[in-house]
């Protein structure tokens, strides 16, 4: 647990805020987006270990999450979304894992699947 002050949460939202809706702004613009895409390998090193397609993916996808954290307080999909994608360039960054990954299951039965959403 963490103690803080109403006014300190509040500019911590109000950061969060602004710098998802300047991102997504950004997004918006041709150049906005390649300054994006080329700024990532500084933040996460890994997505050097990504396809172009799959680096688009996660921007995306981080993106949507910091807004959704911004606006509706659902803080736990920019974690989600960073740990996915990091744990997708791992296994594409390792050559047997990623045979692996690709393998088809053949006749393996998994059992059913619980879609929740």
């Amino acid at each position: 647990m963490v103690l803080t002050t109403a006014i300190h949460a509040e500019r911590s939202e109000e950061n969060l805020t602004t710098a998802s809706r300047l991102f997504l702004a950004l997004m918006k613009q041709d150049g906005g987006v390649r300054s994006l895409l080329l700024a990532l390998p500084e933040v996460f090193p890994w997505v050097r270990h990504l396809g172009d397609e799959e680096v688009r993916e996660f921007t995306v996808e981080l993106l949507d999450a910091l807004s959704d954290a911004a606006e509706l307080g659902a803080r736990e999909a920019v974690h989600r979304a960073i740990v996915s994608w990091r744990a997708t360039a791992r296994i594409n960054a390792d050559p047997d894992q990623l045979r692996e990954a690709l393998r088809p299951l053949g006749d393996v039965d998994l059992g059913p699947v619980e879609a929740h959403g």
